[in-house]
């Protein structure tokens, strides 16, 4: 540490300080009462840090950084004698205001620190504090008592993805939490994802956000920023998100909340949202970035205006040296402070684009963040396409490491359970893997497969709804998008109808049983494990009430569903041929093709005319996986509305097929099949095990 000199020390404003350092940026504590606050901004004219006692109105000192502590574009000062727990602060910004020139500066405002670990203000949900300074930056102690807890490193295939939100997976009067909507509430619910048997909860955004921007109401009732993809903040957790965030001990409980997952074999996925600001475009608010330094954080046209790759105002310029670090600084600090096991990146495609909005054929922070040292066995999952229609899904410009959430994974099951029978050439492409999107890879873990996520409909929705159903939001049915690959199953709605409800049981069984039995990584979202239900809307993200929240309820209402589930996470749990990095197709030591695929009779399916019935077998022999006993499982699908037969392939001497799982409920390999072949229903499935 550098020695400080008494001639350096000088009081501003009734506040001793001196120059400060550089590194690390943000607010950094130095003992003794001495905190290091560095900041950047390659365009101001002047910079002056605000202090603020907790909760009060008014700073208590302004502290004009001297120029002879600026280096380069940095600022920084090291204040002396201040207690950490009682502190705020924010920052003015002095220099042009030009905004066709992409100036932006205005002293009048007071902006928070783009480090900031902790953020005062919002630490009640729907609550704002009523300020002239609603936001301000805090200081945290590093000093959370990990006891040895690491990131877990769960191989990619091995992972069942359980995408959820922090808020609606515990807020129902019903769900087993009693801390509801909180980081606390999610460590109640670990017996539940155990009891499942998923292993990875990716959390929509926990970044800090402000759920009271744009206010406004629809019916009579408060509409909010429930998703959070308006990032404020990206270093601070969202403090409304912990029970006791308004002690200032968000961090702390985040924190314990990854460590309590972890103990349990469960990894924590981060959605991140680096491609936009809460900033907005023009007529959104100043809280940091525009106001610090708006050429380098965000894509401007020539007249000044904001380019909105996005959709949502603004796009961050991620490719700019600056803002890359800035970028790389952020999950560094979740991998190493925080022990999050990976990121999903919302709008993926805006990382790879240029300073001038083009995208690049090798993107820096693409390669960067992919071949960074802390971030080395981070888990790296992109949303491979964007607002502007940049669609890369099987051509994400990046290293082999990333992964990507398969769009036409989704899109492809969603048309074949639908009854598409031009979907099914493709289907046999995407149970293997997808190796005609991801073969030069040499490993299916590049494909996350999903049916449905936090965007669109729920499972049960898409067999539910024919059209989207917003008018709640506010839009006029306007917003969220209107190619959903849905089918009501013939009534749009709830329906008491007991055909209808059998249908749509076994519409979503045949889905997951897709999901679960294909290469690639699994993700399945919150609540489709027992149908949950938006009530038709397939845009939810204003929507922080029963609408928006699991129905708890429902675990207990469709028990068989639950039941289904649970088998097949099972299944892919128990069986590594289901799991295998790669597109193995070719024959193993059983003698048989590890991966095959089967038509009304066995080996015979033309995989290139259209078909709604098909089936396909794994061979896995205890030689190539370690496993007890050799096993062959057979996997067969009728997303036909007739009755169909299938002949059962051959067995090796001694073996004989059981029933795993079929509609009527979850055998779970006991019930032995006679004859040598199986009866499908209209639209339904079989799962059977050789043994």
């Amino acid at each position: 540490m550098r020695r400080i000199d008494e001639m350096d020390i000088i009081t501003i404003d009734g506040i001793t300080c001196c120059k400060g350092h550089p590194l690390p940026f943000g607010a950094t504590l130095l003992g003794s009462g001495r905190i290091n606050f560095s900041i950047n901004s390659a365009d101001a004219e002047g910079c002056a840090l605000q202090l603020y006692h907790s909760g009060e109105e008014s700073p208590f000192a302004e502290i004009p950084v001297p120029e002879a502590y600026r280096i380069g574009n940095n600022y920084a000062i090291i204040v002396f004698d201040q207690n950490p727990e009682e502190l705020e602060y924010t920052y003015r910004f002095y220099g042009r205001y030009d905004p066709p020139a992409g100036y932006r500066f205005n002293p009048e405002i007071c902006l928070l620190d783009p480090y900031a670990k902790l953020l005062s203000g919002r630490e009640v949900w729907g609550r704002k504090r009523e300020s002239a300074v609603p936001l301000r930056g805090k200081i945290i102690q590093e000093d959370f008592p990990w006891e040895g807890d690491q990131a877990l490193e769960i191989p990619f295939e091995d992972l069942v993805i359980y995408e959820t939100h922090v808020r609606g997976l515990t807020c129902d009067p019903a769900s087993p939490a009693k801390k509801k909507g909180t980081f606390a509430g999610i460590i109640e619910m670990i017996p539940y994802f155990k009891e499942l048997g998923v292993n990875c909860i990716e959390l929509l955004p926990v970044f800090e956000f402000d759920e009271l921007e744009n206010p406004r109401t629809a019916d009579g009732k408060p509409l909010y920023n429930y998703w959070g993809y308006s990032t404020v903040s990206f270093f601070a957790p969202k403090s409304a998100y912990a029970f006791s965030g308004i002690y200032g001990l968000a961090a702390d409980e985040m924190k314990n909340m990854v460590k309590h997952l972890h103990l349990n074999g469960i990894e924590v996925i981060l959605d991140v949202v680096f491609n936009h600001t809460a900033e907005m475009g023009d007529g959104g608010p100043t809280l940091n970035y525009r106001g610090i330094d708006n050429r380098t954080y965000y894509h401007l046209d020539e007249k000044g205006d904001y380019l909105n790759y996005s959709g949502c105002g603004n796009t961050v310029n991620c490719n700019n040296v600056v803002v890359r670090q800035y970028i790389l600084d952020c999950l560094r600090y979740w991998v190493s402070d925080y022990h999050v096991d990976g990121f999903r990146f919302d709008e993926a495609p805006i990382l790879s684009r240029d300073v001038d909005g083009t995208p690049m054929q090798s993107p820096p922070l693409l390669e960067s963040l992919a071949h960074d040292p802390i971030l080395s066995r981070a888990k790296l999952i992109a949303e491979a396409w964007d607002a502007a229609g940049l669609y890369q899904v099987g051509s994400f410009p990046a290293p082999d490491r990333w992964a990507e959430w398969n769009g036409r994974f989704r899109d492809c099951v969603r048309r074949f359970i639908k009854g598409d029978a031009s979907a099914g050439p493709e289907l046999i492409q995407r149970v293997q893997g997808s190796p005609d999107m991801y073969g030069g890879s040499g490993s299916s873990h590049s494909t996350v497969n999903f049916i449905t996520c936090h965007d669109g409909f729920t499972m049960n929705d898409l067999v539910s709804y024919n059209e989207k159903h917003n008018y709640g939001n506010g839009e006029e049915n306007r917003d969220g998008v209107d190619y959903n690959i849905s089918w009501n199953c013939g009534a749009e709605g709830p329906t008491d109808d007991p055909e209808i409800e059998a249908l749509r049981n076994r519409q979503v069984k045949n889905a997951f049983a897709l999901l679960m039995t294909s290469r690639g990584t699994p993700m399945m979202s919150a609540g489709d494990e027992f149908r949950n239900s938006q009530n038709g809307n397939n845009n939810v993200y204003c929507q922080d009430s029963p609408v928006s929240w699991l129905n708890w309820k429902n675990k207990k209402r469709h028990a068989d569903v639950y039941s289904f589930y649970r088998a097949m996470i099972r299944l892919r749990r128990e069986h590594p041929v289901l799991r295998r990095r790669g597109h193995f197709t070719d024959r193993n030591s059983s003698g048989y093709p590890e991966l095959s695929f089967h038509g009304e009779k066995a080996w015979n399916l033309n995989m290139w005319d259209s078909f709604l019935t098909f089936a396909f077998m794994y061979a896995e022999p205890k030689a190539d996986f370690g496993t007890k006993y050799d096993c062959f499982i057979y996997c067969a699908f009728n997303a036909h509305w007739e009755d169909h037969d299938l002949e059962l392939p051959l067995l090796p001497e001694g073996m004989r097929w059981y029933l795993y799982a079929d509609p009527a409920g979850a055998e779970c390999g006991k019930k032995p099949v006679d004859g040598g072949s199986i009866h499908l229903g209209p639209r339904s499935c079989s799962i059977l095990l050789g043994k």
